[in-house]
């Protein structure tokens, strides 16, 4: 019986390696363009909450007079509408007005702002999809992508939008009060976190700092690009901070672990 020679198991083994390469080749290739696809979606959604704010003169989601055009959520539990609109299964709630994305109540199948940010854009017709406005749990936070915020081409991404009155996002930077202050509504990114809009670690310290690098100042506590998770007490973390007021620190960079969600805080 002829078994294989030296020379035909070295071509074999040639094959292998560079069918091995081409995949994890074209995996790397794959992932690069997702994370490029972050920045695009971060840009496409700063357009349509300024386009939304210049045609409607408010905040989408904070819309006092949504229901006047797109009619009253009749499927909500609770649903506020300033005009008395009739109700409809796809319509929307009204906000209060008041600059802010609130967060609302901790009941169930709730109208809140924060879901209804991406509701009142999907009836503007200025983003994709189609989203509910309303809590998917008993929690004005907690976030379904798909459901009632948009997912991301990076896969188990998802977006979210928050104030700074909503401390489940727990910033790294002492809970947004960066030093001469920002904007109160920013844009939440990362993988589904319970309790919260999607700000659970996706994305590995060096992915993050590139995005960082390359929109904003590459610093993790600074700028319109800061690190969600900061500080954390255990082997991985996003950066180098000692503790979450430690804005001198950097990413991480030694670190694989995907450990970083980023927040974007010059929204509006």
């Amino acid at each position: 019986m002829r078994g294989f020679s030296l020379v035909e198991l070295s071509i074999v083994l040639v094959i292998l390696g560079l069918l091995t390469g081409g995949i994890l080749s074209g995996q790397s290739l794959i992932r690069a363009a997702e994370l490029r696809a972050i920045s695009n979606e971060a840009a496409r959604h700063y357009t349509s909450f300024q386009t939304f704010r210049d045609k409607y003169a408010a905040l989408p989601g904070d819309f006092k007079d949504a229901t006047r055009f797109w009619l009253t959520d009749n499927v909500a539990a609770t649903c506020t509408t300033n005009s008395g609109a009739a109700g409809s299964a796809t319509g929307a709630c009204d906000g209060n007005g008041n600059g802010v994305i609130d967060c609302g109540v901790n009941v169930i199948n709730v109208g809140t702002e924060g879901f209804q940010l991406w509701k009142h854009l999907a009836l503007a017709g200025l983003i994709e999809g189609t989203y509910t406005g309303r809590t998917a749990f008993a929690d004005c936070n907690n976030a379904t992508i798909d459901t009632n915020v948009p997912r991301s081409k990076l896969a188990n991404g998802g977006w979210g939008f928050a104030a700074n009155t909503m401390t489940v996002i727990n910033s790294p930077t002492r809970n947004f009060t960066l030093p001469g202050g920002f904007p109160a509504n920013v844009l939440v990114f990362g993988a589904a976190n319970f309790g919260a809009p999607p700000s659970a670690g996706i994305l590995t310290p060096e992915e993050a700092w590139n995005i960082d690098t390359k929109i904003d100042d590459g610093r993790p506590a600074y700028g319109s690009i800061i690190a969600r998770s900061h500080s954390v007490f255990g082997a991985n973390t996003c950066t180098t901070a000692a503790n979450t007021n430690d804005l001198a620190a950097e990413y991480a960079l030694t670190i694989k672990a995907k450990e970083c969600a980023l927040i974007f805080t010059k929204m509006f």
